[in-house]
């Protein structure tokens, strides 16, 4: 774990899981830059701890932690340490997930092992840490959740994991609901194809070039055009935004 300094009592504190790569980690950039002191957790606490230095040594207010979101035990202990250390939680950015991109299947064909996974970390991950941020987020703060286009477009082959985020924007919907009363925004972003490490890995020049052209932009997302979107509805200017699943994509239709 690191950190740069001892967040004051004014200053917002936001949890950003799988903030050690891609989206998460330039969202927990960009969050810290806005001023909060921000908890990043990873699988791996290395990663999370070097995403956490990077801040730090740019001047803001970082600790990375070790965190299974499909451990319950582990989602808990990372709410712990995030009160423990700066007395707070204000926003969540449950960027974690399970992509099994690489393992694409028709319906008929699909390995369950592989629909397990999505399960256990896109559906169980979400929903252990939506209820620990259901608990512990304070009066006027955000929580957010990670959904994709894929659901909307409807690629064949994608049927397990549009499943598992199609759950995700349901319970994401429905919590914004039963917050109702604690002035908390809860809303899921749903990304198009977007140029991380992750994403660009084992595709050729022709096939992102098909998908950069999907885009009326004609152009792949970056990371920083999602965290922008995170930063807005953490932030004062997103909070009448609220049960909403926002299709960050460029246009894709």
């Amino acid at each position: 774990m690191t950190s740069n300094r001892t967040a004051d009592t004014e200053t917002r504190v936001a949890v950003v899981t799988g903030g050690s790569r891609g989206i998460g980690r330039e969202s927990a950039r960009r969050l810290a830059d806005d001023g909060f002191a921000v908890v990043i957790s990873s699988r791996h606490q290395a990663e999370a701890d070097t995403a956490a230095k990077e801040i730090s040594a740019a001047g803001g207010t970082a600790l990375g932690m070790r965190a299974d979101v499909s451990a319950e035990d582990e989602v808990v202990a990372l709410f712990d340490t995030t009160e423990s250390a700066y007395g707070r939680v204000d926003v969540v950015v449950h960027a974690a997930a399970y992509a099994g991109l690489g393992r694409t299947s028709t319906v008929a064909e699909l390995d369950m092992a592989v629909l397990d996974e999505l399960y256990r970390t896109n559906i169980r991950g979400t929903f252990m840490v939506a209820q620990q941020a259901a608990r512990r987020v304070r009066d006027g703060g955000a929580i957010i959740t990670f959904s994709t286009s894929v659901v909307a477009l409807a690629f064949p082959g994608y049927g397990a994991y549009s499943a598992s985020k199609s759950a995700v924007e349901a319970l994401t919907l429905i919590l914004a609901r039963e917050m109702r009363g604690r002035d908390v925004t809860v809303n899921s972003l749903a990304p198009g194809p977007t140029a991380t490490e992750l994403f660009l890995e084992g595709k050729d020049e022709e096939h992102l070039a098909r998908l950069a052209a999907q885009a009326p932009l004609e152009r792949l997302g970056r990371p920083e055009d999602i965290a922008g979107t995170v930063a807005f509805l953490a932030g004062p200017a997103g909070h009448w935004v609220n049960g909403q699943v926002i299709r960050v994509n460029g246009g894709i239709i």
